[in-house]
């Protein structure tokens, strides 16, 4: 329960604090339990997108869709998408890569990124069907933040602990949170093709599987950049990991 609770504290801007205090070594756990946080961020989004579709237009709903998460979570993985773009961007080696990612102020390439990062998640929702929406939101959401959460079994920290920007350092997930990670990111495709027929849709039972390729792939891909540049991963690197598979699971749904 602790580390549950220091999961939602770390990956929400909600006053979880306010049910308890819990300590500080819980939040090295808190990768184990990313996916289940998932279900929450990605399932406001989709509620969201569905409440406000009944009474405005598709696309005015999805750019609500898109920040009410960003309010939720405190951009907390958009920040690290502009830092890892500013280090990977403008570093040449380990040490200016993270002397960039370190530094607050947002780059030309953080800038230019996250603006691209934007348009693209919202033209790839504005080609799914409308119905669909909600479905592909909350999956995306906890499939790839239980892709992203196996950094931590491929990648060692690749600062020292004290001068990370939590003081933090991820550890391994125990067997029970590996557990519930899995469930519930493959759970969540199990109930797409049925979320989709609820809606009066339909989609064959192994589109879902089909959706993995790409987002495994760019996981694989990008784990390899950060073991080139970095021999690591930092905090920004799971905040660009996460949105950039993310966005890739969209591609495939958009496609399909």
């Amino acid at each position: 329960m602790n580390n549950l609770l220091a999961a939602l504290m770390f990956f929400t801007r909600l006053p979880f604090y306010k049910i308890r205090q819990v300590p500080s070594e819980c939040f090295s756990h808190v990768t184990g339990w990313w996916s289940v946080t998932g279900l929450l961020t990605g399932g406001l989004s989709a509620l969201v997108y569905f409440l406000c579709s009944k009474v405005m237009f598709m696309q005015p709903a999805i750019v609500l869709a898109l920040l009410s998460r960003v309010l939720l979570t405190g951009a907390l993985h958009e920040d690290g998408l502009a830092d890892f773009l500013d280090g990977f961007g403008g570093g040449t080696d380990k040490d200016s890569t993270l002397r960039i990612m370190k530094d607050s102020h947002i780059g030309t390439y953080g800038t230019i990124g996250l603006i691209l990062y934007f348009l693209l998640s919202y033209t790839l929702l504005l080609n799914i069907s409308a119905q669909y929406i909600p479905a592909v939101l909350i999956c995306g959401d906890v499939f790839c933040k239980c892709v992203s959460s196996h950094i931590v079994w491929f990648l060692p920290y690749a600062r020292p602990e004290d001068e990370s920007k939590n003081r933090t350092v991820y550890q391994h997930p125990t067997a029970l949170e590996e557990t519930l990670t899995l469930v519930s990111g493959f759970g969540v495709l199990v109930f797409l093709p049925w979320a989709i027929r609820f809606m009066n849709g339909f989609i064959p039972l192994q589109y879902p599987l089909i959706f993995t390729t790409l987002p495994v792939g760019v996981f694989f891909l990008l784990i390899l950049l950060f073991k080139r540049r970095l021999n690591g991963y930092t905090g920004d690197c799971c905040g660009a990991l996460f949105l950039l598979t993310e966005l890739s699971f969209r591609l495939m749904a958009a496609i399909f």
